[in-house]
């Protein structure tokens, strides 16, 4: 996801009255925005960087959901609609299925060590915002049995 895609999403969002909505949207712009500073990339964000702070404000949302208490249906309702914004903007991830195949085909010399931690660090690099973390490290468990 680009952030000018972001950004006229925003204004489709702003001329529609669609305050919840221009709300979540400028709050994945503010994000990313931010960490393109921090890590010296202002004028020109890759797309890469972009879809990773997605992943972590999506992350951020769910957690909020997790431990909102279950008598406070509006901010449960907030913040599922607000879940549903940032998820459409999300990249797809990779699924168990996909996670395995490519542990098998590319991996398997690290895999049949049987060391779990180095399995980890050396797929790590190769998988980080393509799959969610607690998929890969359930199917590093599987395999290094």
């Amino acid at each position: 996801m680009t952030v000018e895609a972001l950004r006229k999403d925003m204004v489709t969002a702003m001329k529609a009255k669609d305050k919840p909505r221009k709300e979540a949207v400028s709050s994945l712009i503010s994000a990313i925005k931010k960490a393109a500073i921090d890590e010296g990339c202002r004028d020109d964000i890759p797309e890469a960087m972009a879809d990773r702070v997605i992943l972590k404000e999506l992350k951020s949302v769910k957690e909020q959901i997790d431990t909102c208490p279950a008598d406070r249906t509006d901010l449960l309702e907030e913040y599922q609609y607000r879940y549903d914004i940032v998820s459409s903007y999300a990249p797809k991830l990779m699924t168990e299925e996909e996670v395995r195949a490519c542990l098998t085909e590319k991996f398997a010399d690290v895999i049949a060590t049987g060391n779990k931690g180095q399995i980890m660090k050396a797929v790590m690099g190769e998988l980080k915002g393509k799959a969610d973390g607690k998929v890969i490290n359930q199917v590093v468990s599987e395999l290094s049995k």
